[in-house]
């Protein structure tokens, strides 16, 4: 087939567009804006465009099937000529529906935590030789990308996002995988560009859990409030199970799943990701792994990419980069940091980067999600705000609005790398949240000068 991507940058489109051409398809694709890992992956394949930017000549009539991107717009000259056209036109959850409706489709959703999961139950799976296809939204040790389709494997792993799936599909993307097996990981306010008003977002979770098929599986977390809701007026005929933060302790710098077959030590830590293994573990007990070896499995589960991942340490200090923007997330990421490692001062930066994020309307969602960093800190870059067409927020509001005097506020990269690499690292963590790059921080180059013995 001929498959043409529009906004073909994306973390999942440029893995699908991989996907597809290497199994023989004739891929093309087109997009505003690639930046690495994305440019590299796609150049690397033979399928990078070789000019930024929409051109309707890009588009003609022996196309087979063209997949639309979310972040390209209704008026874009590349799907004016495929509707022109008559083209076959998919959003990328329609079209990974299309290839695995004979399967056993998993979804992992939820405002926090959905990545994490994934990326678990897919470990979990691959460690217990199960076959399975798999979408999930980051790069994950011991697989070659983060999507995979195949014509035999009789199960595959969604990550489902309730962001709109593409122009043409104003609907959340986890609502065309019309799931078997399904997760619900928690409900807080998120993408208020597409969903401005909460109740809204809350109703997006609502239809999920109402879009199983009968004789469904689905899982959710107890100690969510809104789920809490959901659920006590469920009447489908789905079997739930529910699932709460998994039983632990903390050893040293080591948290040690508490089971009936003993303990078993982690490589990752914090309370969200306790919680995410044990919704992982519902999902898995689901498709046939048995309680003790999804538990000898976990163990040697290393996280996703940008998930609370590990940049490196001293004798003195630890640093971790993790993908927290939402005030969930970030407040999650900050209580997890400082309960691991209660013996160090925690430096925290977060990077205000989408959408949501950069809304003067939404901010006062962060107020608190700060406090638990002894030095807080955020940033954002102005060239962000012009590239999303959003009005730039003023320092001294965003200092109001987390609600924290402690609070440093930087809008220059080479001014925040300068903070960062005068610190006194003795007995000091860093954490750097961000779900873009910080301006084009090399973090580790910067991780690499903090860690360098002092003379």
């Amino acid at each position: 087939m001929r498959i043409h991507f529009i906004a073909i940058g994306g973390a999942v489109m440029h893995n699908l567009a991989i996907v597809l051409r290497r199994k023989g398809n004739t891929v093309t694709g087109s997009d505003d804006k690639i930046i690495d890992p994305a440019k590299a992956n796609l150049e690397k394949e033979g399928i990078l465009p070789e000019r930024i930017g929409f051109f309707e000549e890009n588009i003609t009539a022996d196309i087979d099937a063209v997949i639309l991107g979310m972040h390209s717009r209704a008026d874009n000259p590349e799907l004016l000529k495929a509707q022109e056209l008559g083209l076959k036109i998919y959003s990328f959850p329609e079209y990974l529906y299309e290839v695995s409706k004979k399967k056993q489709r998993v979804v992992i959703a939820g405002s926090h935590g959905k990545t994490s999961i994934t990326s678990m139950v897919m470990h979990v799976l691959k460690e217990n030789d199960f076959d399975f296809d798999y979408m999930v939204g980051a790069k994950l040790k011991g697989f070659d990308t983060s999507v995979k389709i195949t014509e035999d494997a009789p199960i595959i792993v969604l990550e489902g996002d309730e962001y709109l799936a593409s122009p043409l599909h104003p609907e959340p993307k986890f609502m065309f995988y019309k799931p078997n097996v399904a997760l619900i990981s928690g409900v807080a306010w998120d993408h208020i560009n597409v969903f401005p008003d909460y109740d809204d977002y809350v109703e997006q979770f609502r239809k999920f859990a109402h879009s199983m098929g009968e004789w469904g599986f689905l899982t959710w977390f107890a100690e969510d409030e809104e789920l809490k809701r959901i659920f006590n007026a469920y009447d489908e005929k789905v079997r739930t199970r529910s699932y709460n933060t998994h039983p632990h302790i903390i050893k040293g710098n080591t948290t040690f799943l508490q089971t009936d077959f003993g303990e078993f030590p982690l490589k990752i830590f914090g309370e969200h990701n306790l919680q995410n293994i044990s919704g992982a573990k519902n999902v898995c007990n689901e498709l046939g792994v048995f309680d003790e070896d999804f538990y000898r499995a976990i163990t040697s589960f290393e996280g996703a990419a940008n998930r609370l991942q590990f940049v490196g340490k001293n004798d003195d200090t630890v640093i971790y980069k993790d993908f927290a923007h939402s005030p969930s997330k970030l407040k999650a990421t900050v209580h997890a940091m400082s309960g691991q490692f209660n013996e160090h001062q925690l430096l925290a930066v977060m990077e205000l980067h989408t959408f949501s994020s950069l809304n003067k309307d939404f901010m006062e969602q962060y107020a608190g999600s700060m406090d638990e960093a002894d030095i807080p800190v955020v940033f954002y870059d102005k060239e962000t705000f012009a590239h999303k067409k959003m009005p730039l927020l003023d320092e001294t509001f965003v200092k109001q609005s987390f609600g924290n005097e402690r609070l440093n506020i930087f809008t220059d990269r080479p001014v925040l790398e300068n903070f960062l690499l005068k610190q006194n690292w003795k007995n000091k963590n860093l954490l750097l949240m961000s779900s873009g790059n910080f301006a084009g921080m090399n973090i580790d180059e910067v991780a690499e000068k903090i860690l360098e013995p002092r003379g």
